[in-house]
C-alpha cells in the first residue's frame, strides 16, 4: 500500500471538508452520510491487485488503509462525535506481513477525527448511528455490497421499533454534493496537481530523448514508469499510452511490444498520480527525430487547436467553448490538407454541421481532472432550464476548476484521404488551472512546439546518451488566480 508523501498531513484541509459536508446536510435537514473506501481486489489466489483508496472517501479524510469507512452524523447533538472512522485495528502480526497501521486510536489522532471504532465493529455501531435519524446519505445505487449493507443496517434498526427507535424515512444521493465541492480544486489539491504535472513532463522529456527507430513501446513505457516512482508518484494515473506508426490512431491503445521505425510517429498519453491526483499529458513526436513534412503539417494543425482552446479556456466561459474552438481550427485544418474534400463541403461551418471531421476527431477536447483522471463533475448545468430540444446549457467555467485540453488528429487509410497522411496519429494534452483571465497550463515542462521537440531528441542524440536523466522538477508553487 503506498502512503501519501506529504511530509505533514493536512489535517486542517480535510477537517474543513467535512465539516463543510455537515453544515450542507444540516441546512438539508440533517440525517447521516456514510462514505466507504474502495475494497481490496484479488488479481489471482492469494495476491492482491495495487491498492488504491476510493477518491470521495479520501477527498474527506487523507486516509489511505483499506477496510475503512466514515461516517457524518449531521444530527448529532452538541458534544456529541459528528466524523466517526471505522478503521483496522492494530494488529503487530498483519503488520510484520502487510506492514504499519494506525488503529482507530492513532487515526483518530492523527487525522483529526472526533471517534474511531474497529472496522468489525460496524454493523454493530452503524445501525446505533443511523436509528432515529431523518435521512441516510450515500452513493446510491453505485455499489451492489453497500446497498446490501444498508439495508441490512436499517433492517437491524426497524427490529427495535417496538420500543419506539425509527429507521430514517429518506435515503438521498450524497455524490452530487460532493462532486461540487471536488469541482472546485483549494491550494492544497492544485500543489500537488501541479507537482504531478512535472513529474509527469520529465517522465515525457526522458521518453523523447530516449526514442530512436528500433526502440518498442515497452521499452518507452519503462522510462516513464521509471521517472514516475524517481520522483515520488505512486503509480500511474491510467494504463500509459504508447503508439508506435498505425498505433496511433487508436485511442486507447496500451504500450505493447511494436518496434520504432523511421518515419513513425510515437503517441505517448500518460501521467502519474501523486498523493491521490491525477495529472494527463499526451505528446506526439518522431521516431527519428525529425517530422516528416506531411506529419509536421498536421501536427501544427492540431497545435493551432489546442492554442485555439486555450485561448477560450477562462473564468464565464461554458465548458463547451474550447472544443468548438479546436474544432474549428481543425476542420479548417482537414479543408486545407484534402482530408475532407472540398467539393463535398465549402466551408469550416459545412464541415462541422455534417460532422465530416468525425472520422478523423472523434473525441471532445477536454474533460475534468482531479483525484480521478476523469474527474467527477456534471457538464452541464444540471439546475438549469433546458433549451426546446430539452438540453441543459453547458456548464460554466469557474476560477481553480481543472481540466486538460487535448485535441487530436488520426487519419487511417481510407479512400479519397490523400497518402501522405495515412496511419498518421497525433494528439497534443495539457492540464488546465481555470483563472479569473485564462488558464494556468501545468505541463508546459515538456515541449509542445515541434521544433522544440525535434531540439530535445537531437540535443539528446549529440549527447550519445541511451536515456536522458530527467532534471528534477521544481517545487510547487502557490495557485495563481
Amino acid at each position: 500500500m503506498n502512503q501519501p508523501t506529504e511530509p505533514t498531513l493536512a489535517i486542517d484541509v480535510y477537517r474543513t471538508r467535512r465539516e463543510r459536508v455537515l453544515a450542507a446536510l444540516r441546512a438539508a435537514g440533517g440525517g447521516v452520510a456514510i462514505v466507504p473506501t474502495a475494497p481490496e481486489a484479488l488479481r489471482n489466489r492469494d495476491t492482491d491487485y495495487p491498492y488504491r483508496h476510493d477518491s470521495y472517501f479520501y477527498y474527506l479524510t487523507g486516509f489511505a488503509e483499506p477496510e475503512a469507512l466514515l461516517v457524518l452524523d449531521a444530527s448529532a447533538p452538541p458534544g456529541a462525535p459528528a466524523s466517526i472512522l471505522f478503521c483496522r485495528e492494530k494488529n503487530l502480526e498483519r503488520e510484520t506481513w502487510e506492514g504499519f497501521r494506525f488503529g482507530p486510536d492513532g487515526a483518530r489522532e492523527a487525522f483529526g477525527l472526533d471517534a474511531a471504532f474497529p472496522f468489525d465493529a460496524i454493523d454493530t455501531q452503524l445501525p446505533r448511528l443511523i436509528a432515529d435519524k431523518p435521512a441516510l446519505h450515500y452513493a446510491l445505487g453505485t455499489s451492489a455490497r453497500l446497498d446490501e449493507q444498508v439495508r441490512g443496517w436499517l433492517d437491524a434498526v426497524r427490529a427495535l421499533g417496538r420500543g419506539g427507535i425509527a429507521a430514517p424515512t429518506a435515503a438521498r444521493d450524497l455524490l452530487p454534493l460532493l462532486d461540487e465541492m471536488r469541482l472546485i480544486k483549494d491550494d492544497h489539491e492544485l500543489a500537488i496537481m501541479r507537482r504531478a504535472g512535472q513529474i509527469s513532463a520529465a517522465a515525457h522529456r526522458r521518453a523523447m530523448a530516449a526514442c530512436r527507430p528500433g526502440v518498442r513501446e515497452y521499452e518507452l513505457e519503462a522510462e516513464l514508469l521509471y521517472t514516475f516512482r524517481k520522483f515520488g508518484a505512486q503509480a500511474p494515473a491510467y494504463t500509459s499510452i504508447v503508439a508506435a506508426g498505425p498505433n496511433a490512431c487508436v485511442l486507447h491503445y496500451p504500450a505493447g511490444n511494436a518496434i520504432a521505425r523511421d518515419g513513425d510517429l510515437i503517441l505517448i498519453d500518460a501521467a502519474c498520480e501523486l498523493d491521490g491526483y491525477a495529472s494527463d499529458i499526451t505528446r506526439t513526436f518522431p521516431a527519428s527525430g525529425r517530422f516528416t513534412p506531411a506529419q509536421r503539417e498536421l501536427y501544427d494543425i492540431v497545435l493551432a487547436a489546442q492554442q485555439a482552446a486555450i485561448d477560450a479556456t477562462r473564468a464565464g466561459a461554458t465548458f463547451d467553448d474550447p472544443h468548438q474552438a479546436a474544432l474549428r481550427v481543425l476542420s479548417q485544418g482537414l479543408l486545407d490538407t484534402g482530408i475532407v474534400a472540398r467539393g463535398k463541403f465549402a466551408s469550416v461551418e459545412d464541415v462541422i454541421a455534417e460532422r465530416a471531421y468525425a472520422p478523423f476527431y472523434m473525441h471532445r477536447t477536454g474533460h475534468w481532472l482531479g483525484m480521478d483522471v476523469h474527474d467527477c463533475g456534471d457538464y452541464r448545468e444540471r439546475a438549469a432550464p433546458r433549451d426546446e430540444a430539452g438540453v441543459l446549457p453547458w456548464r460554466t467555467l469557474r476560477t481553480s476548476m481543472t481540466l486538460t485540453i487535448e485535441p487530436g488528429l488520426y487519419v487511417r487509410p481510407a479512400e479519397g484521404v490523400p497518402e501522405r497522411y495515412w496511419n498518421i496519429g497525433i494528439r497534443i494534452e495539457d492540464d488546465a488551472i481555470v483563472t479569473p483571465t485564462g488558464c494556468e497550463l501545468i505541463t508546459r515542462d515538456v515541449p509542445v512546439a515541434a521544433a522544440e521537440i525535434e531540439a530535445l531528441m537531437q540535443a539528446a542524440r549529440e549527447a550519445g546518451q541511451q536515456t536522458s536523466q530527467p532534471t528534477a522538477p521544481q517545487t510547487a508553487q502557490p495557485a495563481r488566480t
